[in-house]
């Protein structure tokens, strides 16, 4: 009979490898208890020692092998993140584990996994699918580690237990690509719903479908998937089709260009999308990006910002839009001037940060239009844009605002127009303090909204012109006015 090393959280030392037990795993394979298993089960029987055993046992499982060498490490609770960060490489025992029985986001930080990739195709015991089953955990992170992608089939088995486990996340990682081995296990349906890689270092993606297989059927239920700043060029058109169910797909911050981004999404990719997101890549043509969502009739949001198009585009060909299209972001993309069409029934236009300096717009469905930090030398004409109910015009060179076609609006609700060149004429100042009256929700009002013109009144805020000039020479006149009577009358 082996004696135990340690008895706080179920671990029985014995080869160099930590087994965990549970009462009703041992039950469910009609095995009888050693005589340390039975001490350790009935001092943690209902008590924080067996809650304290599932969770140090999962940081153990973080480690992504089945039945691994001693798991060491030191833990640290976040309490108001409900946060649980364990670093590899420390390499004290765990302190102060029953700190982390609230969390429900445990992050597993900084280490080398190349060593678990010989468990790769073991079977997860029992024991632990019973430990698993119990945790609250709900997200996953895994930070500055070195990982063998051998180890993701087994990683991903393991996140197909925790019933409350939805999220999963890569950040600075490392993956590296070992010969393939054949995975026969058919695990759980996986509840994982969200992927998230960021500044991830891998192989190529070209030719990596049979990698993938093994992974096939939790890729095709996933429904969002952040893959950024990570130097990607390209998805492939076979891998993008297992992503059947695939709602959000945002890659940020890679290096697609416009001919990568038409392969990517070859007929059949990604059928349900619904958002992507493709700033700070190297796209230059609105034609093939038009192209290229044309065929996804569920799309409804597009964030093309900060690549760099041309300052003024007249497409060659007329590309129709999605007609479930409603949100289009073309914020700091160069832009001077549009000509050519925009989706019909958008809601959101960004187009912040770029050098416009006129614009007509018509667009009936548009309730939000976004025009921060442009060249625009007045607000554009809103005739044909009933239903806005946000305006963002400010930081441009706008001398006044147009009140009368403004008030017309009747969804108007927010209205930010500060730090503008405004002509401070009394005319002008009038017509704008109305406004602010009549239009509660006009953003940061006054501090935002200074005096350009005339140049008496430069850098002094609007509120403060014309109020007082009546008022300040009314005195003047009456005074100067008296002594002209008195002397009038002395000289007669």
């Amino acid at each position: 009979m082996a004696n135990p090393s340690h008895y706080k959280c179920g671990f029985f030392r014995k080869k160099g490898a930590n087994l965990l037990f549970s009462q009703n795993a041992l039950e469910a394979e009609g095995t009888r208890p050693t005589l340390g298993q039975e001490r350790i089960l009935k001092a943690g029987a209902g008590g924080r020692l067996g809650i304290m055993c599932r969770t140090q046992a999962f940081v153990s499982l973080l480690l992504l092998g089945l039945r691994l060498p001693a798991a060491k490490g030191n833990c640290g609770f976040f309490e108001s993140e409900k946060l649980c960060i364990c670093s590899l490489l420390e390499e004290s025992e765990m302190q102060d584990i029953l700190e982390c029985l609230q969390a429900t986001t445990y992050e597993l930080r900084g280490g080398n996994l190349e060593q678990f990739a010989i468990f790769s195709g073991e079977m997860l015991s029992p024991y632990f699918i019973d430990i698993l089953k119990a945790l609250p955990v709900t997200k996953l992170i895994f930070t500055d580690l070195i990982i063998p992608e051998v180890l993701l089939p087994g990683a991903l088995e393991i996140a197909s237990h925790p019933p409350l486990l939805s999220e999963i996340e890569s950040v600075n990682c490392t993956f590296l690509r070992t010969a393939s081995r054949h995975y026969t296990v058919r695990p759980s349906p996986l509840q994982v719903s969200s992927l998230r890689f960021h500044k991830v270092t891998a192989e190529s993606l070209a030719d990596r479908r049979n990698d993938l297989t093994s992974l096939t059927r939790w890729l095709e239920t996933l429904e969002k998937l952040t893959l950024t700043e990570s130097q990607v060029t390209s998805i492939p058109c076979k891998i993008g089709q297992l992503f059947a169910g695939l709602h959000f797909l945002d890659v940020s911050g890679n290096r697609f260009q416009d001919q990568s981004v038409r392969s990517s999404f070859c007929q059949g990719a990604f059928p349900e999308l619904q958002v992507l997101k493709l700033p700070h890549n190297r796209l230059t043509s609105y034609d093939a990006v038009c192209e290229t969502v044309a065929p996804h009739n569920m799309l409804t949001h597009l964030d093309l910002s900060q690549n760099d198009f041309p300052p003024g585009f007249s497409p060659s060909s007329e590309c129709a839009w999605p007609q479930s299209l409603r949100f289009l972001n073309l914020s700091s993309t160069g832009l001077e001037r549009l000509e050519w069409s925009l989706p019909p029934n958008l809601e959101t236009l960004d187009l912040s940060s770029n050098s416009i300096m006129t614009l007509d717009l018509s667009l009936p469905a548009l309730k939000e239009l976004y025009l921060s930090n442009n060249s625009l030398q007045a607000v554009p004409s809103v005739e044909h844009l009933p239903h806005l109910e946000v305006l963002s015009v400010d930081r441009n060179q706008i001398s006044h605002l147009p009140s009368q076609s403004l008030l017309q609006l009747k969804h108007l609700q927010i209205l930010k127009a500060g730090h503008n060149l405004y002509n401070c004429s009394c005319s002008y100042t009038r017509e704008l303090q109305d406004l602010a009256r009549k239009l509660s929700l006009l953003a940061n009002w006054p501090q935002d909204y200074m005096c350009q013109s005339p140049p008496h009144s430069r850098d002094s805020l609007v509120t403060l012109q014309c109020n007082q000039a009546p008022t300040s020479h009314g005195p003047m006149v009456i005074l100067l006015s008296s002594l002209h009577l008195a002397l009038c009358l002395l000289l007669i």
